[in-house]
């Protein structure tokens, strides 16, 4: 894990933190009041944002990161470089990057498999003057995914 300025992003990795910070405005969170969005980032340059959306029932809420997964799922997209996060609260501006919470670690290991590359996480705050970078066998060390099983998932990679 490396702190980096803003400057020393890739012009595609500033891309998904500008469309996630354009999807901040999406997330639905009456009850936390913490926004959060991410971005998804191919090899050519495809961006899949996704937002934290919250229920009343606390406990089927949908992160971000997630989200996004979820969303490239659907558009049959499952080979990424990368994923950017930024968060904000509804009254204040956060001040250090958020990680990805564990089930969205492991989401993004097994789409790590599927990409057949370790996934590099930049995580933002709001101002963007704070950027830490992981690769996602970092965020998630001794990981367990679908290698682990035996599956084969080549018939899923695109």
């Amino acid at each position: 894990m490396v702190f980096i300025s803003y400057n020393q992003l890739s012009k595609l990795e500033k891309a998904a933190l500008t469309e996630a910070e354009n999807t901040l405005k999406n997330a639905y969170v009456p009850y936390s009041h913490f926004n959060v969005a991410a971005c998804l980032y191919t090899a050519d340059g495809q961006l899949i944002a996704g937002a934290n959306c919250e229920n009343a029932s606390y406990g089927l809420v949908t992160c971000a990161e997630r989200s996004a997964i979820v969303r490239a799922n659907a558009m049959g997209i499952r080979k990424f470089m990368g994923m950017a996060i930024i968060t904000k609260g509804d009254s204040f501006d956060t001040t250090e990057p958020t990680a990805p919470c564990g089930s969205c670690r492991q989401m993004l290991f097994e789409l790590s498999q599927l990409s057949n590359y370790d996934l590099k996480i930049t995580m933002s705050n709001t101002k963007k003057d704070k950027i830490m970078v992981a690769s996602i066998s970092e965020l998630l060390p001794y990981a367990f995914g679908p290698k682990d099983l035996n599956i084969d998932i080549n018939r899923y990679q695109n």
